[in-house]
């Protein structure tokens, strides 16, 4: 029994020392192809300043060492300037942009006395006239929670492309402009709206802003009017005007709307400098009727 028992003992020990020589003491794994992030690669220079345009606010700027300066310009969002801070600095160095609508971009730098260009437009994502594609990858950002910047860009953008009228009953007809609500989407817990604006005048419309609140369905007299303003969270193709005999289209995304019984949610565009504004209204019902996006368009 003993020598048994010595035996057993021996199987086990060799066993296991078997396993530990399989088991590498630090595993590492490898990246593969599609894991790793292009970057671009840029010029500086010590006496001119390079400026890279960005699809979106900038929310982050991270320099590789202090051969470079770089940050967003003075007055503006969506703009990053960079430099060299030392003369002819050798090899390359690098730096990282985050931007608002959730991408991430990566540059290589380095010296060069009369870089190729001095200003950089990495604004690639989306133009709805001509369906180009971003240049960045996607991370998460704050306000759209646990949905893909990326995948969200492309709802946006598969709504505006289609152009569907969906909704029919809900718009404003006055002093030569018409808005529509053409229709409402949803997509887990965002929901779209997309509104055309038409000028039939020969005057252009300038439009100031655009405005969406929650208010009472009745004011009683004497009583106070409750109003709650509710901001997108993307926007897409954003109008500033609309020139005579013309019409753009615009999409907004909002997180998930509830609207009681009893109030409207008010959508007011208002002209800079005139008086032809525009107001329509969506009740709970016609939240609860938004479409879902079956199949996205690809850029």
């Amino acid at each position: 029994m003993k020598v048994f028992i010595a035996l057993l003992m021996a199987v086990l020990a060799s066993v296991s020392g078997f396993a530990q020589e399989k088991t590498p003491p630090n595993p590492v794994r490898i990246l593969t192809d599609n894991q790793h992030i292009t970057p671009y690669k840029i010029e500086v220079t010590f006496g001119k300043t390079v400026h890279i345009l960005f699809p979106s606010e900038v929310r982050y700027v991270d320099l590789g060492s202090n051969n470079i300066i770089a940050g967003k310009a003075d007055g503006v969002e969506n703009v990053v300037r960079v430099k060299a801070a030392v003369k002819e600095f050798p090899g390359e160095t690098n730096f990282s942009v985050i931007t608002g609508d959730g991408s991430f971009f990566s540059f290589n730098v380095v010296y060069k006395e009369e870089p190729s260009t001095l200003n950089i437009n990495m604004d690639q994502w989306m133009n709805p006239d001509e369906g180009e594609k971003k240049g960045g990858s996607s991370i998460r950002v704050t306000e759209l929670g646990e949905e893909d910047p990326m995948v969200i860009a492309s709802v946006m953008y598969t709504i505006h492309r289609l152009d569907r009228r969906a909704v029919k009953h809900i718009g404003c007809r006055q002093f030569g402009m018409q808005a529509l609500l053409k229709g409402i989407y949803v997509h887990k817990d965002l929901i779209f709206f997309h509104v055309s604006l038409t000028n039939n005048s020969n005057v252009p419309f300038d439009v100031d802003f655009v405005r969406f609140k929650i208010v009472d369905k009745k004011i009683a007299k004497r009583t106070a009017r409750q109003e709650t303003y509710i901001e997108p969270v993307r926007t897409l193709n954003a109008l500033t005007r609309i020139e005579g005999k013309s019409t753009g289209r615009i999409v907004y995304a909002f997180p998930k709307i509830v609207i009681p019984d009893d109030k409207l949610l008010e959508v007011e565009i208002y002209e800079k400098g005139g008086g032809r504004h525009q107001r329509f209204y969506m009740e709970n019902s016609d939240l609860v009727d938004a479409r879902i996006v079956n199949e996205l368009i690809g850029e």
